[in-house]
């Protein structure tokens, strides 16, 4: 269940956030910002979480692999 909260920012920190993140986007980039420091979640769930994140998993796979390359180059 989502919940609605009005907060108060600076004129500034409002335009930088239309202008990065994109208007229809705050909401969402402000939770993501806020939940690891307000919900308590455990490692494993986190884990879970982050594995679900299909984009993330495919990043995160290929600079791993990239690094295979760095660490033949040293011997």
């Amino acid at each position: 269940m989502k919940k609605k909260l009005t907060i108060t920012v600076a004129e500034d920190v409002y335009e930088g956030l239309q202008a990065v993140v994109g208007p229809g986007n705050i909401s969402q980039f402000l939770e993501d910002l806020a939940r690891p420091h307000v919900v308590q979640t455990s490692l494993a769930d986190g884990y879970r979480i982050a594995a679900e994140d299909e984009v993330q998993e495919q990043e995160a796979l290929e600079w791993a692999n990239s690094l295979i390359g760095d660490v033949s180059e040293l011997s």
